[in-house]
């Protein structure tokens, strides 16, 4: 496995590669030292790589373009650690996360057969003219499709067009559901398969209690990357502080102060990092930042959720799970004290919300998840 050291790439295929250690395979799982600690419980040999992405801070540019280019220039200096390590003692095949381009430019330098595991939405028929040409027109994008050119012609890969090698792989296991796709019905599912999210027990994390009288749980979470936002958290102790019969679990990251928050209201526990699986297995409603990973959390678990985008395919997963019938999206400007209550109280009292919840829930988890893409992926090398 060639992974992208980001804890929102890693986390979701941790469940596969567990399966496929556990079923006999020799697995290898490249990225950074940041991710060690959550790859090797599974069991995989981890093979530390150097990254020049900005996974410590979080620093992440909020044009696409400077964005898609770090990991273009990543991905330069990524390629010869994974020649030093695997040109000796290839592998019989290599899965890859979607921003790990080095990953398929090492497979097909060596002609090895190769899977994407995406953690995220995949292109669809039409794609290229309805998303990728509008990127291609904003500063900058000229420059960064000739870098790319060029290093693909020089780095071995034979996939040499810029737009299939990074956004048409030739095989895909996708771990969301597909209810989560922009325009599914134009995927190719010859190419992609859906298999929803991988998730396991996650004992690992540690489990998580309701208190005895509560009579409703609320999780509060942005996620690991965008958390530095007390202001938010402010607005949601004054939204759900005190609140009747609600029990309230807010995570804060490492970026914030809980001091910065003033009073904790006593129906409020405060954490910088939760088992947040574990808490929505028992929860009642969820504010997420609709990060892939929270929001296939939330349909797995069939919890009602507000959704807070901070930033990235985080707007259009929000509009998706708006559009599904399971959430209110509220943008971070707007999320007063008395928008985020009433989104609350209207979503949990809506029976519509709670029977699309459950339909959904019942959905994703026929698709199959960790044991699915196991074998879809142990069928790869046959």
């Amino acid at each position: 496995m060639i992974g992208s050291p980001i804890v929102s790439h890693v986390l979701p295929g941790l469940e596969v590669i567990r399966e496929l250690v556990a079923r006999g395979h020799r697995v290898t799982y490249v990225s950074a030292p940041n991710t060690a600690d959550l790859i090797q419980p599974t069991g995989a040999e981890f093979v530390p790589c150097a990254t020049t992405l900005p996974v410590a801070d979080n620093n992440w540019p909020h044009d696409p373009i400077a964005a898609a280019s770090l990991f273009l220039d990543d991905a330069m200096q990524v390629l010869p650690q994974l020649h030093a390590h695997y040109d000796e003692d290839p592998a019989d095949l290599y899965l890859y996360d979607i921003g790990s381009y080095a990953g398929r430019a090492l497979a097909e330098a060596q002609g090895r057969p190769l899977v994407q595991l995406s953690p995220s939405y995949v292109a669809w028929r039409g794609y290229q003219e309805e998303v990728a040409e509008q990127l291609k027109k904003l500063p900058g994008a000229d420059a960064y499709q000739q870098r790319f050119a060029s290093w693909l012609a020089g780095c071995g890969a034979t996939t040499l067009d810029v737009d299939a090698f990074s956004g048409m792989p030739a095989r895909t296991i996708a771990m969301i559901t597909k209810a989560m796709q922009p325009n599914a019905d134009r995927v190719d599912t010859d190419v992609v398969t859906f298999v929803g999210p991988c998730l396991g027990d996650r004992s690992e994390q540690g489990g998580w209690t309701r208190p005895p009288g509560a009579e409703k749980v609320l999780l509060v979470s942005l996620g690991s990357a965008y958390t530095l936002q007390p202001e938010f958290y402010r607005q949601c102790l004054a939204a759900f502080g005190g609140l009747a019969g609600w029990h309230v679990v807010l995570q804060i990251g490492k970026y914030t102060d809980a001091g910065e928050l003033g009073e904790i209201p006593s129906n409020v526990e405060v954490h910088d990092w939760v088992p947040q699986l574990a808490i929505l297995e028992q929860a009642d409603a969820f504010v997420t930042h609709a990060g892939m990973g929270g929001s296939s959390e939330g349909l797995y678990t069939g919890v009602p959720m507000i959704a807070v985008p901070q930033g990235a395919e985080q707007f259009g997963n929000a509009d998706q799970l708006v559009k599904l019938g399971v959430a209110r999206r509220i943008d971070t400007g707007d999320a007063t004290a008395d928008t985020l209550r009433t989104a609350l109280l209207e979503l949990t009292a809506d029976p519509e919300v709670r029977r699309r919840s459950e339909v959904l829930r019942a959905e994703l988890r026929a698709e199959g998840g960790t044991e699915r893409a196991a074998d879809l992926i142990e069928a790869a090398l046959d």
